[in-house]
């Protein structure tokens, strides 16, 4: 969901929250280039792979764009809520949505990705990995991610085709919907001790 994604036609538009505590509130997507919300569909897929219930869980939206994912897991129950964005104009809508929401859980970081994940030591339990495509970014954030994971953490992945994540990296679902092709990894920690 990074502003750097296919906003068709890149003009302005709402996203809908479609379940948990905020359910049926509109958003505002900022008219950016590039900037593509995970389709309704494709988070209710995510969300009943999740389970509906985030309670007490910290979720990391990294690339997060028009928050969709980042305010479906805090509306769903997620104790806390990090998104991490760098455009200015995306930031402002964020900054935004959680005033509207009032999702005090919910914190927005703005900056870069990897340099997020390089500075800082909160583990997560879920983590949200939709970078823009042409970026390539999904196999350089995978690899930096473990020491942000707590155990059995799960990974959704958006791209534009499946990623073959190396074990300890498990593949739980995968799914496409038209260019977009989502899956769910899960991080085994126990694997990846020596």
């Amino acid at each position: 969901m990074n502003s750097s994604k296919g906003n068709r036609g890149g003009a302005a538009g709402t996203l809908r929250v479609i379940g948990g505590k905020y359910r049926s509130r509109l958003l505002r997507v900022p008219a950016r280039p590039g900037l593509r919300p995970t389709p309704d569909r494709v988070r209710e897929t995510l969300f009943n792979w999740l389970g509906q219930d985030l309670s007490g869980l910290a979720c990391l939206d990294l690339y997060a764009g028009s928050g969709a994912l980042g305010f479906e897991a805090a509306s769903r129950g997620a104790a806390r809520v990090v998104m991490v964005e760098q455009d200015r104009a995306a930031l402002a809508e964020l900054e935004r949505g959680r005033a509207a929401l009032g999702a005090a859980q919910v914190v927005i970081v703005g900056g870069d990705a990897a340099a997020y994940l390089a500075r800082g030591r909160e583990r997560f339990d879920v983590v949200f990995l939709d970078p823009p495509f042409r970026q390539n970014a999904v196999p350089a954030i995978l690899g930096k991610l473990p020491s942000r994971l707590e155990p059995g953490a799960r990974v959704y992945v958006e791209s534009d085709s499946p990623v073959e994540a190396p074990p300890p990296w498990t593949e739980l679902k995968r799914g496409r919907a038209g260019q977009v092709s989502y899956q769910l990894l899960q991080w085994d920690a126990n694997e990846a001790q020596p």
